[in-house]
C-alpha cells in the first residue's frame, strides 16, 4: 500500500469547527459509545452464554453486534480525542487504516442483514425445512464469507486510495477518513477510484437492499394468504417492520454517499449522514431487533440474576 506522496499526515476537521460546541459534542458522542458497547455487548454475551439462544437467528444477530461495536470503534474514539485536542493530526498509514477497517465492517453488515432477513423467510416460510437450510454448517459458512468478502472489498478501496499522489492540501473535511473526503486532496486522476465507489459499492449495496425486499416481500406474501390468524400476521409483519427500520438507517445514508453524484451533496450533509450511519445505528440496532423480543429480555434476566 505504498505510494508516491508529499503528504505523511492528514489533519481532521471533524464534525464542527465551533470550540465551544467541542465539550458538549465530546460528552454526547461518549454516550452513544457507552450505549453502543453495553447494548451490544450485552446481546453478545447473552447470545454466546444463554444454549437457549443457540439459534441461526441469534448467531447473525451476535455477529451484527459485533460488527456494531467494532465499526463504532474505528471511528468514534479518534472523533473523541479530536474534540478535546488541538493536534487533530492522524498519520498517512492510520489513515489507511481506518479507511479499510471502516469499509471493511461497513460492507460485511450490508450483506449480513439480507442474510438475516433470509433467515427469517426461511423460518416463517418454510419451517419444516428450516433445521435443514439453516444447519450450524451452512450458517457459520454464511457468515465467514460475508467477513472475508468484506475484507477484500474494503482493500480494493483502501489500496486504490492508498496509491493516489496526495501533494496539495492535508485538511480532510470529515471527521474520519473515507474514500470521497481523501479523493477531493488527491491529484491526478481519480476517475477510476470513483467509479470503484460507485459501481462496486453500488453494487454490493443495490444487491443487498433488494435481496433484503424481496425476502420481505415473500414472506408478507405468504402471510397475506396462508395464515388465518390476524394476531399471527401482525406479529409477524411488526417484526419485519423493526428489522425494515435498520436496513433504512443502514442503506439510506449509503445510497446518498456512495452513489450519488460527487457534486450532489455537500460536505456539512455528508458528514450529518456519516454520524447517522456510523454513530446512530450501531446503538439503535441492539433496541430494534430485541426490544420486544421476550426470549432476548428473559435471558438476560437470567444472565443478571446469575451474576447477582
Amino acid at each position: 500500500m505504498l505510494n508516491q506522496t508529499s503528504v505523511t499526515e492528514f489533519l481532521l476537521l471533524g464534525v464542527t469547527d465551533i470550540q465551544v460546541l467541542q465539550p458538549v459534542l465530546f460528552m454526547v458522542f461518549l454516550t452513544i459509545y457507552f450505549l453502543n458497547l453495553a447494548g451490544n455487548g450485552a446481546i453478545l454475551i447473552v447470545v454466546i452464554s444463554d444454549p437457549r439462544l443457540h439459534s441461526p437467528m441469534y448467531f447473525f444477530l451476535g455477529n451484527l453486534s459485533c460488527l456494531d461495536i467494532c465499526y463504532s470503534t474505528v471511528t468514534l474514539p479518534k472523533m473523541l480525542e479530536n474534540f478535546l485536542s488541538t493536534h487533530k493530526t492522524i498519520s498517512f498509514l492510520g489513515c489507511m487504516s481506518q479507511l479499510h477497517f471502516f469499509h471493511f465492517l461497513g460492507s460485511t453488515e450490508a450483506m449480513l442483514v439480507p442474510v438475516m432477513a433470509f433467515d427469517r423467510f426461511v423460518a416463517i416460510c418454510k419451517p419444516l425445512r428450516y433445521p435443514l437450510i439453516m444447519s450450524h454448517q451452512v450458517c457459520t459458512q454464511m457468515a465467514v464469507t460475508i467477513w472475508i468478502t468484506g475484507f477484500f472489498h474494503a482493500l480494493l478501496h483502501s489500496v486504490m486510495t492508498s496509491r493516489l499522489n496526495f501533494c496539495g492540501s492535508n485538511h480532510i473535511h470529515h471527521f474520519f477518513c473515507d474514500v470521497k473526503p481523501l479523493l477531493k486532496l488527491a491529484c491526478g486522476n481519480t476517475e477510476l477510484n470513483q467509479w470503484l465507489l460507485n459501481n462496486v459499492t453500488g453494487t454490493f449495496a443495490m444487491g443487498s437492499f433488494f435481496l433484503i425486499l424481496l425476502s420481505y416481500f415473500y414472506i408478507v406474501i405468504y402471510l397475506f394468504f396462508k395464515t388465518r390468524s390476524c394476531s399471527t400476521l401482525h406479529k409477524a409483519l411488526s417484526t419485519c417492520a423493526s428489522h425494515f427500520m435498520v436496513v433504512i438507517l443502514l442503506f439510506g445514508p449509503v445510497f446518498f454517499i456512495y452513489i450519488r453524484p460527487a457534486s450532489g451533496s455537500s460536505m456539512d450533509q455528508e458528514r450529518i449522514i456519516a454520524i447517522m450511519y456510523s454513530v446512530v445505528t450501531p446503538v439503535l440496532n441492539p433496541l430494534i431487533y430485541t426490544l420486544r423480543n421476550k426470549e432476548v429480555k428473559e435471558a438476560l434476566r437470567r444472565v443478571i440474576r446469575r451474576k447477582l
